[in-house]
């Protein structure tokens, strides 16, 4: 008997409504920030999925800031689906569009560094990462009791090589 093997696509406007279904009960959680049907429409280029069998059992995504910083966000597996290396197969994904990209610098929040951490990505202060604070972590349910540890891949960016302007960063500690 052969076994199936996992793969890793780009998603498509068909893969919202499964990419919400695995996306929602970690949002229901606080695991994950929730997103909408409407934005997942307006970002599916941003994702990839994982498919077994032709079905989705997993989803992630790389938000391009800029040649100097990308993020790996909304990586979901359901339980179900755990142990099958749909996680890994999507980081794996999503660092090889960085490179297409040629991103010198992606980076993630997580509460499971060490998965991360096989992968090459080491942790990192927040405070490195203005653009991601910003754009995400300033709109956070849990901006002032963050539990997220911050991690990279890559040469951090320098505060100067990347903006034509300061970004401000909320004035609250944001831990390491």
């Amino acid at each position: 008997m052969t076994r199936s093997l996992v793969i890793a696509r780009g998603a498509a406007l068909p893969d919202v409504e499964p990419i919400h279904a695995i996306i929602q009960p970690y949002a229901e959680k606080g695991t994950l920030l929730p997103r909408t049907r409407a934005e997942l429409c307006e970002n599916i280029r941003d994702f990839v999925v994982a498919e077994l069998d032709g079905k989705i059992i997993g989803c992630g995504a790389l938000h391009l800031y800029g040649l100097h910083l990308a993020e790996i966000r909304t990586i979901a597996v359901p339980p179900q689906a755990k142990g099958l290396g749909a996680g890994r197969l999507l980081v794996e994904a999503l660092l090889e569009e960085s490179r297409r990209h040629h991103v010198t610098c992606v980076c993630l929040f997580t509460r499971i560094p060490d998965f991360f951490a096989h992968m090459g990505f080491t942790i990192a202060k927040r405070e490195e990462l203005p653009d991601k604070i910003y754009k995400d972590c300033v709109h956070c349910p849990n901006l002032y009791n963050c539990d997220e540890i911050a991690m990279v891949r890559g040469k951090l960016p320098e505060k100067t090589e990347h903006r034509d302007m300061e970004i401000p960063i909320p004035l609250v500690r944001l831990g390491q």
